[in-house]
């Protein structure tokens, strides 16, 4: 296949990838907003679609982690990205289908080790950096998220427990807009990076840029615009998930959650750290059911929440190493990965219109049927 075109085709998956990637992670800024009726459910997923696309311009520092630091640009090639890229997308949309907030940030990783490790070895892959940019923000961001969210949710019911309950959620529902908006600005400046490095990373293993480069113009523009497309599309199925599956959320809550999470995504933006925003306002969320009294949280849910985060990366990375080993076979090995790719994705699409989750059934959930009377 023409090299010129192969980076074409990778620009595209790394666009699809990212606009999946919007859709996936809308809830983890908007969830608990909608879910307490801050923000009705469109306005919602606009207003987070807009702050996504302006986050896009104000860092690259995570970028720059992935185009030079997670794998080895001189051993990766254009069709090396476009198997990695490839087993992401087919990952994220598995746990959409779910309705599974598993980490898109993990699924692009994986699919890339994947991948790199099958074509170039694993010496191609930068086990350290993994580690220390990926791994480790993994386990320690949901925890941090949790401990800030659940002292500040603590904190905020003391000092409102003698003020007029209505006062304090139309109050906190105002909040909630803002800190909403933070978190989707936050997004911003983490997730579409991501697709950025990406591109930047097939722009450098092509000779189309110096090692060490980062992003162009045009590569922060298209990713931002993606990630943005897809999240004003909006993944109900993940936002029903975790504003009404997961625990309870009034206001107050909703408001500490999102502060919370957004605090720990920029931080990690300015210090390089690809981390994942699932997993980080999914502990707020958590956090902010364990910081109120008599809240309830579902285990269970969080249970299966955190067995999808454990297997997203070694999933995703298996399904880039297969489709690296059909695509870098040939160019007709190319073809079919691309495909298969698209086939699997239009099956998942075909499955989830079995039982659709909307705009306006997002806030339903279906309860539990009482226990039948026992005869005596």
């Amino acid at each position: 296949m023409d090299p010129s075109l192969i980076v074409v085709v990778v620009v595209v998956a790394a666009l699809a990838f990212d606009f999946t990637n919007g859709f996936h992670d809308t809830a983890n800024a908007m969830a608990t907003s909608i879910a307490t009726g801050a923000l009705r459910p469109k306005v919602a997923v606009a207003l987070s679609a807009v702050l996504n696309l302006a986050g896009a311009f104000l860092s690259v520092e995570v970028a720059k982690t992935i185009s030079g630091g997670i794998v080895d640009d001189t051993k990766v090639t254009p069709v090396v990205i476009f198997a990695g890229l490839v087993g992401a997308i087919i990952w994220n949309l598995v746990t959409w289908l779910l309705g599974l907030p598993s980490s898109s940030s993990h699924a692009l990783f994986g699919g890339l080790i994947g991948a790199t490790w099958i074509a170039s070895g694993a010496d191609a892959v930068h086990f350290a950096k993994v580690v220390e940019k990926v791994l480790i923000p993994a386990l320690a961001s949901p925890v941090v998220a949790g401990v800030v969210a659940l002292i500040a949710t603590f904190g905020v019911y003391r000092i409102t427990q003698s003020a007029r309950q209505d006062v304090v959620g139309k109050t906190f529902k105002t909040g909630q807009a803002l800190s909403a908006s933070l978190v989707s600005l936050a997004h911003g400046t983490n997730d579409a990076q991501k697709t950025m490095g990406v591109i930047t990373l097939a722009l450098i293993s092509s000779g189309s840029l110096a090692a060490g480069s980062g992003p162009p113009l045009w590569v922060v523009l298209s990713a931002g615009a993606a990630i943005a497309l897809g999240t004003y599309l909006g993944g109900w199925r993940i936002i029903q998930t975790m504003g009404k599956k997961l625990t309870e959320i009034q206001t107050p809550q909703g408001f500490a959650a999102e502060t919370s999470a957004a605090a720990v995504i920029l931080a990690s933006s300015h210090l390089g750290f690809a981390l994942s925003t699932t997993h980080v306002c999914s502990g707020g969320i958590l956090g902010s059911g364990m910081g109120r009294k008599l809240a309830e949280v579902r285990w269970g849910v969080a249970g299966k929440m955190v067995i999808a985060w454990a297997l997203t990366l070694p999933a995703a990375a298996i399904v880039g190493a297969i489709a690296a080993r059909v695509s870098t076979s040939g160019s007709v090995g190319t073809v079919l990965v691309g495909v298969a790719g698209v086939a699997i994705a239009l099956g998942i699409y075909l499955v989830s219109r079995r039982n659709p989750v909307t705009a306006n059934s997002v806030n339903e959930v279906d309860e539990p049927a009482p226990p039948a009377p026992v005869a005596v």
